[in-house]
């Protein structure tokens, strides 16, 4: 009989591959863990992973388990949360996760609302890049994921939050050969400086390209925002920069941000969730609260959604 504890511990090893490493994190021994995971595999009549010198590596059984166990344990822990809420709101344990192109223009804002709101609320924030925080959410690992729209994973839902313009951002030097607001077309003359692949903001970039039939990309890239953009202060070229991040981003100097002509593009904001999960209520209380602590928000009524074009790729 397999039992929660060994889909843990299972998860566990599965996840760091090192014996030592899983014992660790569940806070036991290495033998206790070897001994469980030596049950599971009587269990299942085979080895689950390979134990080599050069490191453990799961089996082809042990990867077929693996996703039956991911969703077994996220199930579980809904219910744990059924067991925990009570009634009111946001007043546990919340993980959320949020991706990078938003947590240091967001989170600030978002934390204060959380801490004055929801005192007894303990909150944990797992940054990661799209891809990273949908497998986490899955997986049962984080409760919910500040990302933007589209989810392309059929197993999540999302609240949408508000919409995030996008600018043109360049250095100061070249900005007055530029008319105000800058038509998407002239992203075909721009050298543009783009996120490393991963990151949600650079496939929305490019897709923006592909609208603008947008020509030479200037060969760099960065893994954050903040590189890009003393790269374009510097001269190496353009790129483009959500409206969340002007205020933060521009405070040094040397760059010009010039808006889109309507409709101008611009991606939205989400907190994606389990359709599974019992915090339904917690969640829209979060999504509310993010709208409220945004400036985005106030931002997004005066410019109006219908004259944007939405970027729709995650």
């Amino acid at each position: 009989m397999i039992t929660i504890r060994q889909l843990r511990y299972f998860q566990a090893l599965s996840e760091t591959l090192h014996f030592g490493q899983a014992a660790r994190r569940l806070n036991i021994s290495q033998p206790a863990l070897s001994a469980q995971i030596a049950q599971m595999e009587e269990f299942f009549g085979g080895p689950l992973f390979n134990r080599a010198a050069s490191g453990v590596s799961l089996t082809s059984d042990g990867s077929l388990i693996g996703e039956r166990v991911q969703r077994i344990l996220a199930e579980v822990n809904e219910l744990e949360n059924l067991a925990s809420l009570g009634d009111q709101l946001l007043s546990r344990r919340l993980r959320l996760g949020i991706i990078p192109s938003a947590a240091p223009y967001l989170l600030p804002n978002i934390l204060r609302e959380l801490g004055r709101t929801y005192p007894t609320l303990a909150c944990e924030i797992r940054e990661s890049v799209t891809d990273r925080l949908l497998a986490d959410l899955t997986a049962g690992q984080i409760d919910c994921a500040i990302v933007a729209l589209p989810v392309e994973w059929s197993d999540l839902e999302s609240i949408a939050l508000f919409d995030d313009l996008f600018h043109l951002a360049l250095p100061v030097a070249e900005a007055d050969r530029l008319p105000s607001p800058v038509p998407l077309k002239i992203l075909r003359q721009e050298r543009l400086i783009l996120l490393e692949e991963g990151h949600c903001l650079r496939a929305q970039a490019l897709e923006i390209c592909r609208t603008a039939d947008a020509g030479e990309m200037a060969g760099l890239a960065a893994t954050s925002l903040t590189t890009i953009l003393r790269m374009v202060s510097g001269g190496l070229g353009a790129t483009l920069i959500p409206q969340m991040a002007i205020a933060d981003e521009t405070s040094g100097g040397g760059i010009a941000i010039r808006p889109f002509e309507a409709p101008a593009p611009f991606r939205t904001i989400a907190l994606a969730f389990r359709p599974s999960t019992a915090r339904r209520r917690d969640f829209d209380a979060l999504a509310a609260l993010i709208r409220r602590s945004s400036d985005n928000v106030r931002r997004r009524r005066t410019s109006g959604p219908s004259r944007q074009r939405a970027i729709r790729r995650g």
